[in-house]
């Protein structure tokens, strides 16, 4: 472990607190109450879930075209057609995870919702550029009918005829985490250990002939966000590293991909949601207070200085408020001009 950063347990420690802090908050905003916090994440994920699998356009042009659906670049049309499908899922997921429809009824995720989350990242892409193996039944939204050969890692598919039978198990799986989540049966900081195992299975199984990826970080987001936590991105820059905690998880040590997911969880907590929902008097996470004017690096030195009034929590997060942040801002561009 790297000089300075956290153990993985601290990490599970500081997930599992996010989360309680987000409760006492009263919980993630719905979609239509907290537009700018979805729209945001949106963007982002859209961007990079997609970028991921090879996808040329900026988060600039991603934000364009998702916002006012004008292609801007001279991009591949396969390019924009990939992401404005994939946006159209993760604002599927968004709504359908905080108010499910009526595929969930009392459960908490069905084999129905998996497909058509499918359906709609894959169906706009597949009209240009569908997969050169594909037959007749085995477009967006349906399971493959072709066996697969084990990627380079070694993790290894099932044969096409097993792949109902095993996404079927996998979401019983999946719906009794659920449940268990919910009932408190799992504790908070056994979470995403958990997701990472839920995460690695389904890559395995594979169960589309094209869109795996895609589909599997957008059903983990469906999860997560019927959970009540904030969706995880996986970013660009952290392709490589992603894909070995797969391999890892595949293997049997999932420690890697559950610290990427609750990193990326407690980042996008604080980032979006912690500032738009907490009163400017309460107590967050330092981060969640950085922006254009002030940086996270800058407002973590005030506070050991004792510039900015802060407290240091048991885990070792810094903690201010809106109010203090402002206080901190004024004195020190007054310092500035006496200078």
């Amino acid at each position: 472990m790297p000089p300075g950063r956290p153990s993985r347990e601290t990490v599970y420690r500081r997930f599992a607190a996010a989360i309680a802090e987000l409760q006492r908050f009263g919980g993630l905003p719905r979609p239509a109450e907290a537009a700018a916090i979805w729209d945001d994440i949106w963007h982002l994920e859209a961007h990079n879930s997609t970028a991921i699998e090879g996808n040329t356009l900026v988060l600039r042009e991603v934000a364009v075209l998702l916002d006012q659906g004008r292609a801007v670049g001279a991009k591949d049309l396969r390019d924009y057609l990939e992401v404005l499908g994939y946006g159209e899922a993760a604002r599927w997921v968004y709504g359908q995870a905080v108010e499910p429809g009526d595929w969930c009824g009392d459960g908490f995720l069905t084999v129905t919702e998996v497909r058509y989350v499918h359906q709609l990242a894959m169906s706009k892409v597949w009209e240009v550029a569908p997969h050169p193996d594909a037959g007749p039944d085995e477009g967006p939204g349906a399971f493959r009918r072709h066996d697969i050969q084990p990627f380079a890692g070694g993790m290894t598919p099932p044969a096409w005829t097993d792949v109902a039978a095993q996404i079927h198990e996998w979401t019983a799986v999946t719906d009794r985490f659920g449940h268990d989540v919910r009932s408190r049966k799992i504790i908070a900081e056994d979470i995403p250990v958990e997701l990472a195992r839920l995460h690695c299975d389904f890559e395995r199984i594979h169960p589309f002939l094209d869109g795996n990826g895609r589909a599997g970080r957008l059903v983990l987001n469906l999860v997560l966000v019927r959970l009540g936590y904030p969706p995880a991105i996986v970013f660009k820059r952290d392709r490589s590293g992603y894909l070995a905690a797969l391999d890892r998880a595949d293997n049997g040590d999932p420690g890697a991909l559950a610290e990427l997911i609750a990193r990326s969880v407690i980042d996008n907590l604080h980032r979006f949601v912690v500032p738009n929902i907490a009163g400017p008097a309460r107590l967050v996470p330092l981060r969640s207070l950085a922006n254009q004017e002030v940086s996270y690096d800058a407002l973590r030195q005030a506070a050991r200085r004792g510039r900015l009034d802060a407290e240091l929590s048991s885990d070792g997060t810094w903690r201010s408020s809106q109010h203090a942040v402002r206080a901190y801002l004024q004195n020190r561009h007054r310092r500035e001009k006496k200078s």
